[in-house]
């Protein structure tokens, strides 16, 4: 019962944390990584434990897959290279870079345990850089590239950490015996993804009540990763795989009502594991440093200090170098692709490089018994807390230092798809006379109308009558409520109406007036 009290409690706190980051346009994550070093210094506070394994299925699987349903596949490709240089060449300097600074401050450390530290805070976590961008207006290349590194760079550091964990576990490490592996979780995650999406598309076409489809989805979600490890295979690419599919079939089968109720059932999630996984690891600090002697929390903050400092520069370092190396390419063999970023740029997608979700992740996994367990768990919450702190507080003001902005590519792409939407609309109107299809027919044209005086053939937000509909809804309401108090209709009659006026109103309003 103390822990569902807890539970209860930290989650209402992060519904205020939340508010808060949003009122001051910082990451949340940076206020949940607070919360958990107050947690650690709290007394008397529960400190459940957590199988390492359910850490990865639990924290990663869900988010995961909601990061690939909303990528875009076509800028993905647009963009393939500088993520690539992110999902492989960054993750792997950094990884080296790290080990051989915790092997150079703690000599008695093993080299596969070092390189499972750096493992561990070599990937930077999107949510955290996104939820400051979400209140300022960034080139939408830019957000196409941290969203896509984001998605597999958690690919390359969790296959990075496994072989280490691995050599931990054995006292050596053969690339021999290691690389047939290796090319078969990476190889055999990318294959089965699509493979299982296909089938779970075909199947949950037969699904229309919201709750059990959620309900499925999840189920889904989790047995992707279980299964993937099971047959050893990556499960992060399983995943990530297998979410890309979904999003490309799931439009033409899943019934609208099935979608919204799915899209804020997964909004929650998202936010109620970060939540728990930063509460957890919180939790684990407090024994880690009570056990400590005062030299010991010394050369512990040294080292996380050192660790922390490594992240951050071998990224600038990476990052700008890559984009010198680029236009150099670009200006002497010719473009082959996408002009390098600029300047301004380049410091933005460096200085992205928050550390969350998928490191405390990876530290909740290890082994109680793995080597300078507390020193890496503690280290990597600190690059974790530095990252989003420091990097996540400044970012805001950084890019209204360098004014950074595009035409809107995605919005001059919905406003002509919007166009063609309506066209299409009214033309599936076309030999019925009836007063409602006239009437429709007048809105749609009205907009295309409009549409095609825009210099970019752009299609209106909201078709000429949403305002009045919004207004009539609103007075609807009002009479329903009305009724419902002077008790003429009961509770059961006002839900059902109240439902019917809720899908009204949502046909009138742009998603960005529902959710704020």
């Amino acid at each position: 019962m103390l822990i569902f009290e807890w539970i209860a409690g930290v989650l209402v706190v992060a519904v205020l944390l939340a508010g808060v980051a949003r009122r001051l346009g910082a990451p949340f994550p940076a206020f949940l990584a607070v919360g958990g070093v107050v947690l650690a210094f709290v007394p008397q506070v529960p400190r459940p434990g957590l199988d390492p394994d359910l850490a990865l299925a639990l924290f990663l699987a869900p988010v995961l897959l909601d990061a690939s349903y909303d990528t875009s596949l076509r800028d993905l490709r647009r963009n393939w290279r500088p993520v690539a240089g992110l999902v492989v060449g960054a993750v792997g300097v950094t990884t080296l870079a790290v080990a051989l600074v915790a092997r150079a401050l703690v000599p008695d450390m093993p080299l596969a345990a070092c390189i499972v530290l750096g493992a561990i805070v070599a990937p930077p976590d999107a949510v955290a850089a996104l939820s400051v961008l979400a209140h300022v207006r960034l080139p939408h290349r830019l957000v196409t590239i941290l969203k896509g590194e984001s998605l597999f760079n958690d690919a390359s550091s969790l296959l990075i950490y496994r072989l280490a964990l691995g050599a931990v576990a054995s006292g050596s490490f053969s690339a021999a015996e290691v690389a047939p592996t290796f090319l078969i979780g990476v190889v055999g995650g990318i294959i089965a993804g699509p493979l299982l999406a296909l089938l779970y598309v075909r199947l949950m076409r037969r699904v229309t009540d919201p709750p059990s489809a959620v309900v499925l989805q999840f189920i889904a979600t989790f047995g992707l990763w279980l299964a993937a490890e099971r047959v050893e295979v990556s499960g992060v690419l399983t995943v990530v795989s297998f979410g890309l599919t979904v999003s490309r079939l799931s439009p033409q089968t899943m019934p609208a009502h099935l979608r919204i109720t799915s899209n804020t059932v997964w909004e929650t999630a998202v936010f109620v594991l970060n939540v728990l996984a930063f509460v957890l690891i919180g939790l684990q600090i407090g024994p880690i440093l009570e056990g400590l002697s005062p030299a010991e929390r010394h050369h512990y903050a040294f080292v996380a200090a050192a660790v922390f400092g490594t992240t951050v520069a071998v990224r600038l370092a990476w990052v700008l170098g890559a984009r010198m190396v680029a236009r150099l390419w670009h200006r002497f063999l010719g473009p082959s692709g996408p002009p390098p970023v600029g300047l301004r740029s380049a410091t933005i997608v460096a200085w992205c490089g928050m550390r969350g979700l998928i490191t405390v992740a990876l530290a909740l996994a290890l082994p109680g018994d793995f080597p300078h367990r507390d020193l890496v768990v503690l280290t990597a919450f600190c690059v974790v807390l530095g990252t989003l702190v420091i990097q996540g507080l400044t970012l805001r003001p950084l890019l209204g230092w360098f004014s950074l902005g595009d035409e809107d590519p995605v919005g001059l792409e919905i406003g002509r798809a919007r166009a063609a939407a309506y066209r299409a609309a009214r033309d599936s109107l076309e030999g019925d006379d009836s007063p409602h299809a006239e009437a429709l027919r007048r809105e749609f044209d009205a907009a295309l109308s409009e549409a095609e005086s825009h210099d970019e053939g752009l299609a209106p937000e909201s078709l000429p009558a949403d305002g009045l509909r919004r207004r009539a809804v609103e007075a609807a309401r009002g009479v329903i409520l009305d009724l419902r108090d002077r008790g003429e209709i009961g509770d059961d009659a006002f839900f059902r109406l109240e439902e019917e006026l809720d899908w009204t109103e949502l046909s009138a309003t742009p998603r960005e007036e529902v959710i704020p």
